[in-house]
């Protein structure tokens, strides 16, 4: 837990390590400022301290439009809101803490732009009174004034980085009336719209193109190379410097690409107008998927600690677990994946795809300079990968056609029937154990399967597949029973371990060849 005096140090250094776990507001200007910012540091008097954007803009201050918090990586999955890891949250409450962690999550991706906060109370399993005394408590803010902090961030953010018209960016962050837009923005911005857009704007493009912080290190090379070998052929392509993919949110299909923003510590997302009005939850999918805001420092100090595991660290800081943008896709490939290799996996992933899938079409073909390797290489993306009801309605006979085991199939229509009557299987967010347990009751469905999905569908960063083979290699191949002992001091990061085995055995202790 850091004090003040300790935030007011990391500020001095402009520490990296340290954007967006807070923000400090300045007296003298009623400006908040990511610590990072590079404008003149204020005196430590005129500096108030803040967890989150919310509580800053709730006691009077106003984002900062030189280091833009809007921008700032968010909490890690393993974090709670005060900046303290689960393992520190669980020795004090902690299903306050747990709420607090997911409604802000469900909130950040639009949760209350498209439904009530007693549709998200019942979502969460808790009554509404119950949610927002649990934000003000942990917070200081209510679940609304969450909510309008993250549209008028996005908004902002569209004003600075697109050319898109005022009434369209309006719309997109959630407001449901541009007079309403202005008169908010104005109010917490201490400007207009329109004048942020004269003086930041860009020129409108056909492609809405967004600025993604991280905090590195970020291994994106690494990254890329494990994204392009599972690549699914139609929906996925994956060059040497872009992630590219057909995307289906909330009944808007379009395409995206992912790019390393030149000179930034970020990733750049370009998407398709079809997908404005989901891009706030389209931005939290991505994030999640490219993990965007880990805490490498706490990873790092949590695994290093493992003799075996701390050369590793060293040698590859920046290693991120690949998230997925879309659950049910990566829960069928992980299932069309089980007993055959990657490679193999991957060809049965793209002829489900063409099977099932919808033909659409895409702006992005490979970009200048960027060579088309791995699956699908002719980098065309053409289908929308079919969703849960639609394989469900499909039947496991038709699966079957595609040449797999009747019993794999049937795991995979079963999953999918489940997910289209509604059971929350592979709900973001939700308890590990519980999580593996759901899955684990379905046929076909194993630990390590369950497992897989929670660290990739999911995100969790404390998943642990215990009786992967490479796992037990990497560890002197003990028995999955004691390998799981040997993951306790690894908590709350097991993820992250398991990235660096995997990276460990495949490239050695050299590196890449």
């Amino acid at each position: 837990m850091l004090t003040d005096d300790a935030r007011y140090e990391a500020m001095l250094a402009r520490d990296s390590r340290f954007d967006g776990v807070f923000f400090v507001g300045v007296s003298t200007t009623g400006v908040y400022c990511r610590p990072i910012c590079p404008a003149r540091t204020p005196g430590r008097g005129r500096c108030a301290f803040f967890a989150t954007p919310v509580q800053a803009e709730a006691a009077g201050f106003r984002a900062c439009f030189r280091c833009r918090p809007e921008l700032a990586p968010g909490a890690s999955d393993s974090a709670s809101t005060d900046g303290s890891t689960a393992l520190e949250s669980a020795a004090s409450v902690d299903a306050i803490a747990t709420l607090v962690r997911v409604a802000t999550r469900r909130i950040h991706e639009g949760a209350l732009n498209s439904g009530s906060i007693e549709d998200l109370a019942g979502e969460l399993g808790v009554s509404a009174r119950h949610l927002r005394r649990a934000l003000e408590r942990r917070l200081g803010v209510s679940p609304v004034q969450l909510a309008q902090t993250r549209r008028l961030a996005l908004a902002k953010q569209l004003l600075h980085d697109t050319g898109l018209p005022v009434t369209a960016i309006a719309f997109a962050a959630g407001f449901g009336s541009v007079r309403r837009f202005n008169a908010s923005f104005a109010a917490t911005m201490g400007t207009s719209p329109t004048a942020i857009r004269r003086k930041h704007g860009v020129p409108a493009d056909s492609v809405i193109t967004l600025r993604l912080d991280y905090r590195p290190p970020y291994d994106w090379a690494r990254l890329l190379g494990f994204l392009r070998s599972r690549a699914i052929p139609g929906v996925e392509h994956v060059g040497d410097r872009a992630y590219r993919r057909v995307v289906h949110l909330g009944g808007h299909v379009g395409t995206i690409e992912i790019t390393q923003a030149r000179g930034r510590d970020a990733l750049a997302l370009a998407l398709s107008p079809t997908l404005l009005p989901v891009v706030l939850p389209l931005v939290a999918c991505v994030r999640r998927m490219f993990d965007l805001d880990a805490r490498p420092d706490l990873v790092a100090r949590a695994l290093a600690r493992d003799p075996l595991l701390a050369p590793m660290i060293a040698a590859r800081p920046g290693l991120r677990v690949p998230g997925a943008i879309d659950s049910f896709e990566m829960a069928v490939r992980a299932l069309l994946g089980q007993q055959v290799s990657v490679a193999a996996a991957t060809t049965i992933a793209g002829r489900f795809a063409a099977a099932f899938g919808v033909p659409v079409g895409s702006p992005f073909g490979p970009s200048v300079g960027d060579t088309v390797t791995g699956t699908g290489a002719d980098g065309v993306l053409a289908l929308r990968f079919p969703t849960a009801t639609e394989v469900a309605a499909a039947g496991a006979e038709r699966i079957v056609r595609l040449g797999m085991p009747m019993a794999r199939a049937t795991a995979i229509h079963a999953l999918a029937a489940a997910l289209a009557r509604g059971e929350r299987l592979l709900d973001v967010g939700a308890d590990l154990d519980a999580v593996v347990a759901r899955l684990v009751a379905l046929p076909g469905i194993g630990p390590w399967t369950a497992h897989y999905l929670a660290m990739r569908a999911l995100h969790m960063p404390d998943a642990f597949p215990a009786s992967d083979l490479g796992i037990l290699k990497a560890l002197g191949r003990p028995t999955p029973r004691h390998a799981m002992v040997r993951a306790e001091t690894w908590r709350p990061y097991r993820s992250y371990a398991v990235l660096h085995l995997w990276t460990h055995l495949a490239e050695g202790p050299q590196g890449p060849p």
